[in-house]
């Protein structure tokens, strides 16, 4: 049986406004908000990420403050090349990812997408084999994110049992981070949203996997403030620092 090669190349979606994540985003785009701690932005930690996973080349797709996301890149000692496109009308998820991947360099081979709001840290090689695997057009990593709230555990008599906080979701949810096979660029729309049109087309036909992250992987969406202190706080607590 012949192996897939791994990809080597990514699409990192970066051009959000990160309007819940104000004031950190009045002076710069959501992928450049920096992690506490840290000192370095989420596109840093993602881009570090891709290229421990055998990424060679990225493709930055900018919109929102573009100018400080390339000043940056300009700047940064990088471990992987870089170059960006910027959208200079909206085109829709699914317009602004295929708008970005005519820019890969290997357009015959396979490549990775991510949202620019995602840190986490597991094997993409491993995710790759599964979509190599299953010969699917596109793969989704799936997580399953732990519930906001405390819980109530009830028994058949309506009786409370526990309370248990913020315990994980029962559904898993798409984890913004994507294989995709060469063919799958020429399915998206020029414009408009791929998650309504090309992946339910692809459900259909079977050709969409779904790669459940492992147990334990550090994953999360840097959406408001809220997750950006959470986010330090995990840190800390893998680190030992809490």
């Amino acid at each position: 049986m012949t192996v897939a090669p791994q990809p080597t190349q990514a699409v990192v979606l970066a051009g959000g406004q990160g309007s819940r994540l104000r004031p950190y985003t009045d002076d710069r785009p959501k992928a450049m908000v920096e992690i506490p701690g840290t000192g370095v932005p989420i596109i840093g930690h993602q881009l570090s990420w891709l290229a421990a996973e055998g990424v060679t080349d990225a493709v930055i797709s900018c919109g929102h403050l573009a100018e400080v996301l390339q000043e940056w890149l300009e700047k940064a000692d990088l471990p992987l090349r870089v170059s960006t496109v910027v959208e200079t009308e909206p085109l829709g998820r699914g317009g602004g990812l295929k708008y970005a991947a005519t820019a890969l360099p290997r357009p015959e081979e396979a490549w990775y997408a991510t949202n620019g709001d995602i840190w986490t840290s597991f094997s993409l090689r491993d995710m790759a084999a599964f979509h190599a695997e299953r010969d699917a057009t596109a793969t989704l990593a799936l997580a399953r994110p732990r519930i906001p709230w405390g819980v109530v555990e009830t028994d058949e008599f309506g009786h409370v049992l526990d309370f248990i906080e913020a315990p994980p979701s029962p559904y898993l949810v798409n984890a913004g981070i994507y294989v995709f096979a060469p063919e799958f660029t020429a399915l998206l729309p020029d414009r408009g949203d791929h998650e309504r049109t090309t992946f339910p087309r692809l459900a259909r036909a079977r050709r969409l996997a779904g790669f459940d992250l492992p147990q334990g992987t550090f994953w999360r969406a840097i959406d408001t403030v809220k997750d950006l202190r959470e986010a330090a706080r995990e840190l800390d607590a893998r680190e030992g620092r809490g």
